[in-house]
């Protein structure tokens, strides 16, 4: 089956903030990690202090638009479905089930610069990672 644009676009996404994290010293422990109640966009683990281990949402647009560049986007009915997937993920990952977790997200969108005529192939637009919210929201039972 073919990737879509929307999905090629999801997936840069979630690069940019995999590096971004890397930056930061944290290691991906699992990356489009999939289960039958959902998908993990990112799972990471900060080795070097207490902070334990993330699981992180990321929202790539093509603009802000009406979701507030994704914000919106991670309703409560999304949150309790992250909530499930994460579940199942620290019981088939035991190694990680004791640390602290929490669900972070990630909002990136798509420059807006104007094309320009050239005779080069064309590259896909930039990427900003606009905000990182720790603990965006809380898990339910």
């Amino acid at each position: 089956m073919p990737i879509t644009a929307k999905q090629q676009l999801g997936d840069r996404g979630e690069a940019l903030v995999a590096a971004w994290l890397q930056e930061q010293g944290w290691a991906i422990v699992a990356q489009q990690w999939h289960c039958r109640w959902g998908e993990l966009d990112l799972v990471v683990q900060h080795p070097a202090d207490d902070r334990g281990i993330a699981f992180v949402e990321v929202k790539t647009r093509r603009r802000s638009g009406l979701d507030q560049g994704g914000r919106l986007a991670v309703t409560p009915q999304k949150q309790q479905k992250l909530w499930r997937t994460a579940q199942q993920f620290l019981v088939e990952h035991a190694e990680y089930a004791t640390l602290p977790c929490r669900f972070d997200v990630a909002l990136v969108v798509q420059d807006q610069r104007p094309a320009k005529v050239s005779t080069m192939p064309e590259r896909p637009p930039a990427l900003t990672l606009v905000e990182y919210i720790e603990n965006a929201f809380q898990g339910t039972d």
